[in-house]
């Protein structure tokens, strides 16, 4: 992975190989050029530290045991008809490879979207309502984290009222420094869901630092997607000011290194 990694950044094809689930072997290679932004998605994208030197930014989603749990027993038990006993032998079957190769990974990351269970409704397994974080990392080049309100500072916001409808059990934002893994992070964090994207407008405005283009970019963006898995809570909402925030990344390295360029032509 690594080599081969390296090779698109360097402006080399690659012929990268397709594992079968089904059979256990390989399939014949898929041929990759370079892109202008290649993303490397999987479980173990951090795991060697070559590959983690040669990422430009780095994502890692973190979904809390609780809400993993309440999440496959709604597939495997309503979905494939699996018994409650099966699914959590399975999910202990994992757990020691999970926690020795995937979950450390996190620490690495220059951005977390933590899926938690929400703190809205007392004692809640069923995980609809989630609460989510973004946890970001201070000092990551090309990157400036989003805070809500007044950066630096620690803040509780419940937004229901006449600019933002609500109904049980509601939304409570949050937003403060914190150390994570040792780091120095900012951290976001959104409980509860959203009855209208269309008042999503009032949140995105007292946001900071979302790299959008206009006014109103978050909301459009959400709108555009609202039959998306999450686009009602913090996971969509996040990932989509992560999108905003890479494709921002992007435009800084590009001028970065256009103006190397030219200094060195010079």
């Amino acid at each position: 992975m690594y080599e081969q990694v390296k090779a698109i950044k360097d402006g080399v094809a690659v012929d990268k190989p397709i594992y079968n689930h089904v059979t256990g072997l390989l399939d014949p290679p898929e041929l990759i050029k370079p892109p202008k932004i290649l993303v490397i998605e999987g479980l173990h994208p951090m795991y060697d530290q070559r590959v983690r030197d040669i990422l430009d930014f780095s994502i890692y989603l973190d979904i809390s045991s609780e809400v993993k749990f309440a999440w496959k027993i709604q597939r495997d038990m309503a979905e494939r008809g699996h018994s409650l006993e099966s699914i959590k032998a399975s999910i202990e079957a994992r757990k020691p490879d999970f926690d020795a190769y995937i979950d450390p990974q996190k620490q690495y990351a220059d951005v977390v979207i933590e899926v938690l269970p929400t703190q809205l409704i007392p004692d809640d397994n069923e995980g609809k309502v989630l609460r989510v974080k973004l946890i970001q990392k201070e000092g990551v080049n090309h990157f400036s984290p989003v805070y809500l309100f007044d950066e630096g500072s620690t803040i509780s916001w419940i937004p229901c009222g006449r600019k933002l409808t609500c109904s049980y059990p509601g939304i409570k934002f949050a937003y403060g420094p914190d150390t994570y893994f040792g780091n120095e992070v900012s951290v976001v964090e959104m409980d509860g869901q959203f009855d209208r994207l269309d008042e999503l407008i009032y949140v995105e405005s007292h946001l900071s630092n979302i790299s959008s283009k206009f006014y109103g970019e978050v909301t459009q963006q959400m709108l555009k997607h609202a039959d998306f898995p999450g686009s009602s809570n913090g996971t969509g909402l996040f990932q989509t000011i992560v999108g905003l925030k890479i494709r921002d990344l992007y435009e800084q390295i590009v001028a970065s290194r256009a103006e190397a360029l030219q200094t060195a032509k010079a």
